[in-house]
């Protein structure tokens, strides 16, 4: 992407022109309308100018869950894969305290030269979180944050920043009920919140009442699910994801066709 000058909506667009050419009390509610375009867009509350021109950001998507054990950090280094795999640049950003997925990506270096061709990591927490974040947007196609579980605070700054939240959970009521908290805080945060079944057993169902509770939440559950295969664990064990250990396997065409639903779902 070619270099760009990123401006506050305050003063300093007042102090470059930017609004001298329009009638009186129009440049504020420009600005306004502006601030919530590039919102929509996930660049925040930002002015992208490369020659005169909007930069369009990375999708963010935020993987969160509250419950530990969910395999929240599982799903995030398979999709970072598979959007790789596709074509796309991914920028992974780990916020949990635990750095399971930093220990792979680790592990990915040590093994493979081209560990890094398309896909970085980036270790952030606190208050610096939000700011990496949008600054490799500007970098990347995708934008994945692996979330710390019992960390309300840095979860709620990573969902806010989010195009979409992807909430893994095993299909049992005990689950589902665990997930509600996460999926109450993306829709006060007005993100869009996926709940994706992982480990699915093969005859796995949930009842209609706990799919109409996760509705009433603002959630969709994903049409894709990933069966409880073991390919998930032993592909990270190698340091890849089950798209590079075995580009034919059901493991990867189920991964796959969660990752373009995910777009699909974030715009």
């Amino acid at each position: 992407m070619a270099h760009v000058e990123v401006y506050e909506f305050d003063d300093e667009l007042d102090e470059l022109g930017f609004f001298d050419f329009l009638p009186p009390n129009q440049g504020s509610r420009l600005a306004g309308s502006l601030s919530r375009v590039l919102s929509l867009m996930g660049a925040g509350d930002r002015f992208v100018e490369p020659g005169g021109q909007f930069a369009v950001a990375g999708t963010i998507i935020t993987v969160a869950q509250q419950k530990g054990g969910a395999g929240k950090t599982t799903l995030t280094a398979h999709l970072a894969v598979a959007f790789k795999d596709a074509g796309k640049s991914v920028a992974l950003v780990d916020i949990d305290p635990q750095q399971s997925l930093s220990n792979w990506f680790r592990l990915r270096q040590e093994l493979y030269e081209d560990a890094e061709d398309g896909m970085v990591l980036s270790r952030t927490e606190g208050w610096r979180s939000r700011s990496e974040v949008d600054k490799l947007a500007r970098e990347f196609d995708i934008v994945m944050v692996d979330t710390p579980p019992h960390a309300e605070t840095e979860t709620r700054v990573a969902v806010r920043g989010a195009q979409i939240a992807v909430v893994p959970c095993q299909p049992s009521p005990m689950d589902v009920w665990a997930t509600y908290p996460v999926l109450e805080l993306a829709q006060k945060e007005g993100t869009p919140a996926l709940m994706v079944l992982n480990r699915v057993p093969a005859r796995a169902n949930l009842t209609d009442q706990m799919l109409a509770e996760v509705k009433q939440l603002g959630a969709s559950i994903a049409r894709a699910r990933l069966g409880n295969r073991i390919l998930f664990a032993s592909a990270l064990a190698e340091g890849r994801g089950a798209a590079e250990a075995r580009p034919l396997s059901i493991a990867t065409q189920e991964i796959k066709r969660l990752s373009k639903e995910i777009l699909r779902k974030a715009g």
